[in-house]
């Protein structure tokens, strides 16, 4: 059984146990969050499809930590122009565990 769920402007597909990265959530560490846009479910072989999501279902996740992804560095340069900026990235993550998958 699988799920497919949207949060953070990204669609992920999870299983019940799968530990994701997802978009900073604003949830404390070991709080409980439930995830309400549900696009599409797979249940024995069935495969439910919302529209846009599917009604009454929900995934359940706890949040495990927050943290920040590896350095991205952005460097823009024009040749013969001495233009030269560097510029560093490190974006924010929630990394969550499913528990359970409800329809």
């Amino acid at each position: 059984m699988y799920a497919i769920l949207e949060t953070g402007g990204k669609q992920y597909k999870v299983s019940e146990g799968d530990v994701i990265r997802i978009e900073k959530l604003s949830a404390g560490e070991g709080e409980a969050v439930e995830f309400d846009k549900v696009l599409a479910i797979s249940k024995e072989g069935e495969l439910i499809v919302g529209k846009p999501f599917v009604e009454n279902a929900k995934v359940k996740a706890t949040i495990l930590k927050h943290g920040k992804g590896e350095k991205i560095i952005v460097f823009k340069y024009k040749p013969k122009k001495n233009y030269r900026k560097k510029k560093g990235h490190r974006q924010p993550f929630t990394e969550v565990k499913i528990e359970k998958i409800e329809f």
